[in-house]
């Protein structure tokens, strides 16, 4: 079962504003933000070393995929028709799922999803990363699963645990925050 596109049509369906092509819907940008923007230092201060360490090796575990084609040679959906965002608070991007990574096991080098974004110069850029649970492998009523010391949070819509991370765009509500606010779709 593919939770991730649940979890998409869920959230498209509620929180995104409508587009009226394909093209449209991979059109997304961040708002006035420059083409490339890594968490800065501060940010990085504010984390704990353990935490810091954690962010350090998933961007080294990550940075092959700043190539869509690296993430799709590695298992990840090369195609994803929607980008998420939520106008008031920010966008997520686009989820390009592994489902092969969707056992229960969380590693901090191997998130079950890709988070993209369309940068202003039209470049595809990977901004973040996201982890899943599924509630078959750690039922609603069970404590969350964590990774880099975080619970995640459960969406019952889907029968899902998940946390976003942000190690590749820099995202002024947080690390660990769902929504960024420099993300968009539009």
């Amino acid at each position: 079962m593919r939770y991730h596109w649940k979890l998409a049509t869920l959230l498209t369906t509620i929180l995104v504003l409508p587009a009226g092509s394909a093209h449209a819907q991979h059109e997304e940008h961040a708002m006035s933000a420059p083409a490339a923007s890594t968490p800065d230092a501060g940010a990085m201060r504010t984390l704990s070393p353990s935490v810091a360490s954690d962010i350090a090796r998933l961007r080294t575990a990550t940075a092959r995929f700043k190539s869509l084609d690296s993430a799709v040679a590695a298992g990840y959906e090369r195609t994803v028709s929607k980008c998420i965002a939520y106008p008031k608070v920010g966008g997520m991007g686009f989820h390009h799922q592994n489902a092969a990574l969707l056992d229960g096991k969380l590693e901090v080098e191997r998130p079950e999803i890709l988070v993209y974004r369309r940068s202003p110069n039209g470049s595809y850029d990977l901004s973040g990363v996201e982890y899943e649970v599924p509630y078959a492998f750690a039922p609603r009523d069970s404590a969350p699963p964590t990774i880099m010391g975080q619970p995640l949070k459960h969406f019952d819509a889907i029968k899902m645990w998940y946390l976003h991370v942000w190690p590749w765009f820099d995202n002024p509500s947080g690390m660990f925050a769902d929504w960024n606010p420099r993300v968009t779709c539009e």
